[in-house]
């Protein structure tokens, strides 16, 4: 009875263990993937809503945001043609507007019962992006368990899961942006490939099969070969640059074809495989061609993706066809792989010829994408596309120490037809994953950002490597085998997991994917443009009701617009375009509803940096005049040639009105302005000695290049000395620009474009991290700035404190005239200044201030931006400014004094109307004979002190008479000291420097 008991037990015992084996993965994959969606919205308190006011991460996904509310209003259909940026041509809208939006769409539809409120579309494209990235376990599972068995496909999962690094980052909440949809379907595309292959290698497929009309032998091949073209179509649907795996393929195919043809095997199985499934992609691609994309564009559905498509399938039947003439030839079957790559090259040469357009994007992507070679300067000016400094510490921050028991793992892949005890016949999906992996390594280090399609091979290549160490140690079989496990097969698993997932897991990781989780903020510039986006909004005139042109109906922002002829958008009178630096670009269409001039597709960056670096008003104004006659092509254009441009007609309905600019702009990002439009960098700074205690060395200064841009002239100096620009906007929160310098035992470190935002907290605010470290004390005007070092060695210089975002007007402006009775004061060098005090909404003060030689008739012309009064505002098509004027023009007239300042002989008081400023009229003042006094009328500009610093509490007079604020380098307005001669001294000094913005 007693054995007959244990008979049972132990039956019973072995059922549940083997139904164990069969099926563990299940609830294992059930954990693994609820902790992959849990783990990326932990941070979804900070991106809810409660006013309906987005808060997202990364600029790429405010566009997409804008692609989502678009299709919501126009459900199924998606935009065909952007009018609403890239002013004055309108922009093909490309990689978005594509089947990520639509599937977030579609969702909140299902969720929203067909007619989805704004809180449920916002809600579904929080989450969007999270359970994409959860999705992803699914392909990466099967894959997985493909190469290596069900505990491959765990295995898979889990280094998918516990990854930490750009996969994770970039699918945490508040990311609406198609990269983890790309990493979801590519998975799908490759999973759906590798069973099409299999099949195929099963069924065998051949040209004969073909020819006798024999449909039950290819329809399973042909069925699962369809399935993967489609895979590989709703890929490319998803990001049209996708056609890099197109690409990848393309090279698997003539890999494959050349091993089966050489090992004796018929070439026909994996050609059919891929003759039809990049048929399918190509007809697919044909399908989602639209007007706008009629080109040989990357990022747009055009020519580029059938071509491709059609030539991989071709290729294969060409391969197949050759192969097949080649057994009728005398020559060894090995020369068949050097026929193929000559023929490949000579296509190449061929495409160059004839087809230039096509090579160049082919090659740009192959080097750009593809291979860490020959990357663009301006293409370098992009933080994600940039190489990683260290690959080799990249990988490990990434996956730990997956990614070299992936490298493993792709050589076990290779070896197996040579190591018996693996227990594995060579496939075709071996192959294509070989292939697949270390193209996707190559991407990763050209790109810092393919890091996040990296993943997907580390993943499912350790599938393998833990497969083959089970195998090659004897650790996998039945139950009875399990349970005579010897102790060094133990210390095999244990070290294995520990190799694999203690790097990825407390305490051995730095972060985990658990705590970057809750890492997850709003983009800080989203944040910091926001009110000036809101205020530009509400405080201009809808784009086509300029000056009340009355067109504002025909740019419906959820319009549907067709691609143009000639690609350029015909604007109605009355718009008007916002220039700023490109990465604003999709802020400012969807927080500002306004139309920007550049964009995150990297449109008129060239034109935008020339504007922004242009020596001169002149030249900012003949660049602005002919952008809007000819586009962006005028950016290199002389004076001279811009002059002509512009003297053969501006079109009138195509006006650049506002010009925004940030901290960032005028600091870190300022070098990548200058790559775009030239010249480089280094003609804005200078090398200037310091000293600080025993330390001597040099440093880079900004020289007076940068200081005469029209970006500097404008969100430096507030438009002073400017005729055609004036402040209507400032953010009420401020920003520290200039250099931070750190002095060394070898020198310094220091960036003279640096710039650091503060958030107000009541009157003062601080910042540090672990390069720079300083704090900054606000006075009871918030503008001036005590810089207090920390040490000896860490100093501010050439700082000035602003807003982290202003907003000018470009305007005719009004010229005051007049005339003096005494016509010899022309001879005494005898100038008229005219300045305004003005404040901005948060309470700031400051002064404009303008400059022009005396006539020698003793006439003037003084042309001011600024109005001393507000009659028009968005109800007439103007400009409601937030800047005003506190009092009158203040004009006199004087001549050189005695050290440095100014006799004035004739002075007086004028206003000029709102009107007159905006229409370009003339305003009469009329000057009496001044008592003999004396002033010193050197402007912001001059001093180097920038407009913004002006008006504070212990200045204000100062500025009210446009006297200086004095030598001393404690309290003078120019951070860099008041005398040039001693800038080494005083930049060495370690007391606390008073800086005004």
């Amino acid at each position: 009875m007693s054995t007959d008991t244990e008979h049972v037990d132990e039956g019973a015992e072995t059922s549940v263990l083997e139904t164990w084996k069969r099926w563990y993965h299940i609830p294992i994959l059930g954990v693994v993937m609820l902790f992959m969606l849990l783990s990326r919205v932990r941070s979804y308190d900070r991106f809810a809503s409660s006013d309906g006011t987005p808060a997202l991460q990364a600029i790429d996904s405010w566009y997409h945001w804008r692609m989502v509310q678009w299709t919501a209003e126009n459900y199924p259909h998606t935009m065909p043609f952007e009018v609403w940026t890239g002013f004055p041509t309108g922009q093909y809208s490309g990689q978005f507007g594509t089947l990520f939006d639509q599937i977030v769409v579609t969702a909140a539809m299902i969720v929203g019962l067909g007619d989805p409120s704004p809180e449920t579309l916002y809600t579904v494209s929080l989450l969007a992006v999270p359970v994409m990235a959860t999705l992803v376990a699914i392909p990466v599972f099967y894959i997985g368990r493909r190469l290596g068995g069900t505990l491959g496909g765990v295995v898979s999962v889990l280094l998918l899961a516990l990854a930490p690094g750009t996969f994770f980052y970039r699918s945490t909440t508040g990311q609406l942006d198609h990269h983890i949809g790309e990493v979801l379907f590519m998975a799908i595309a490759v999973f759906a490939m590798m069973v099409a292959l299999r099949v195929a290698e099963r069924e065998k497929p051949i040209y004969e099969l073909l020819l006798d009309g024999d449909r039950d032998g290819l329809k399973t091949p042909a069925l699962y070969s369809v399935l993967a073209g489609v895979a590989l179509s709703l890929y490319i649907w998803v990001w049209p640059a996708g056609v890099v795996l197109i690409g990848i393929f393309g090279v698997f195919f003539a890999v494959q074809l050349c091993l089966d043809y050489v090992r004796g095997v018929s070439p026909d199985h994996v050609a059919f495989v891929g003759a039809v499934s990049l048929g399918v992609t190509g007809v697919i691609t044909v399908l989602l061609m639209e007007g706008g994309g009629t080109g040989t564009g990357v990022t747009s559905f055009g020519y580029l993706q059938p071509i491709t498509a059609f030539l991989v399938a071709f290729g294969c039947v060409f391969m197949a066809w050759l192969a097949r003439q080649w057994n009728g030839f005398d020559i060894d079957r090995r020369f068949y792989p050097a026929a193929i790559g000559g023929l490949i090259v000579a296509t190449f040469l061929v495409m160059a010829l004839a087809l230039p357009d096509l090579y160049s994007t082919l090659v740009g992507n192959l080097t750009g994408r593809l291979i860490p070679i020959n990357a663009s300067e301006t293409g370098l000016t992009v933080a994600e596309v940039q190489p990683p400094e260290d690959f080799t510490q990249h990988v490990v921050d990434e996956f730990g120490m997956a990614f070299y028991t992936m490298v493993a793992g792709l050589v076990l892949l290779v070896l197996c037809p040579f190591i018996g005890s693996l227990e594995r016949n060579y496939r075709a999906e071996y192959t294509l994953i070989i292939v697949w992996s270390l193209f996707l390594t190559s991407m990763a280090a050209t790109q810092t950002r393919f890091a996040y399609y990296l993943v997907l091979a580390v993943a499912v290549v350790n599938a393998v490597f833990v497969a083959d160490i089970v195998r090659l140690f004897d650790l996998g079989g039945s139950v009875e085998q399990l349970r005579s496990i010897e102790t060094y097969q133990v210390i095999v698993v244990i070290m294995v997991a520990l190799l694999l997932f203690a790097p990825l897991l407390p305490p051995i990781a730095n972060v985990t994917a658990w705590d970057r989780g809750d890492q997850a903020y709003p983009s800080d510039d989203a944040m910091a443009w926001e009110e000036a986006n809101h205020w530009l909004e509400g405080n201009s005139p809808e784009p086509g009701d300029w000056a009340g042109a009355g067109h504002e109906d025909e740019l419906e922002y959820y319009g549907t617009y067709e691609y143009p002829e000639g690609g350029d958008f015909d604007y109605p009178e009355g718009s008007y375009g916002v220039l700023s630096w490109w990465d604003y670009g999709h802020l400012i269409t969807v927080q500002g509803e306004r139309i920007p001039h550049s964009n995150p597709f990297q449109q008129h960056a060239r034109s935008s940096s020339a504007f922004l670096t242009a020596q001169s008003e002149e030249r900012g104004e003949l660049l602005l005049d002919g952008i809007a006659a000819e586009g962006e092509s005028v950016y290199d254009l002389s004076d001279d040639e811009l002059e002509s441009v512009v003297g053969n007609g501006t079109d009138s309905n195509e006006e650049m009105r506002y010009v925004m600019i940030d901290h960032k702009m005028a600091g870190g990002k300022f070098g990548a302005i200058t790559q775009w439009a030239g010249p480089g960098y280094g003609t804005y700074v200078n090398q200037e000695q310091y000293t600080i205690g025993e330390n001597e060395g040099g440093l880079q200064a900004p020289s007076e290049n940068y200081d005469e841009t029209m970006l500097a002239s404008l969100y430096l100096e507030d438009a002073t000395e400017l005729e055609h620009y004036r402040l209507v906007h400032e953010n009420d929160d401020y920003a520290v620009v200039g250099g931070f310098g750190r002095s060394t035992p070898r020198g310094i470190s220091d960036d003279p474009f640096e710039s650091f935002r503060l958030e107000r907290l009541g009157m003062s605010g601080s910042w540090s991290n672990q390069t720079q470290n300083f704090q900054i004390q606000l006075d009871q005007s918030r503008m001036l700035g005590q810089i207090t070092p920390l040490s000896q060695s860490q100093f501010l210089y050439d700082a000035h404190v602003a807003s982290s975002v202003k907003t000018f007007e470009r305007v005719e402006g009004a010229t005051i005239t007049g005339s003096v009775d005494d016509e010899s004061l022309a001879d005494e060098n005898a100038s008229v200044y005219a300045s305004v005090d003005l404040e901005t909404e948060p309470g700031r003060t400051f002064t404009y201030g303008q400059q022009v030689d005396l006539a020698a008739d003793g006439t003037f012309e003084v042309t001011v931006p600024y109005a001393t009064n507000d009659e028009l505002g968005t109800e007439d098509g103007y400009t409601n400014s937030s800047v005003l004027a506190t009092g009158d023009y203040s004009v006199f007239v004087g001549t050189p004094g005695e050290n440095g300042s100014v006799d004035v002989h004739y002075d007086g008081e004028t206003e000029v109307s709102e009107t007159a400023v905006v229409n370009g009229e003339s305003v009469d003042v009329t000057l009496e004979e001044a008592d003999g006094e004396s002033a010193d009328p050197t402007s912001d500009a001059e001093d180097g002190a920038g407009g913004a610093g002006e008006g504070t509490a212990e200045n204000e007079s100062e500025s009210d008479s446009g006297t200086d604020s004095g030598s001393n380098s404690s309290t003078d307005s120019d951070s860099n000291t008041t005398d040039t001669d001693n800038a080494t001294e005083s930049i060495a000094r370690s007391s606390a420097v008073s800086v005004v913005g």
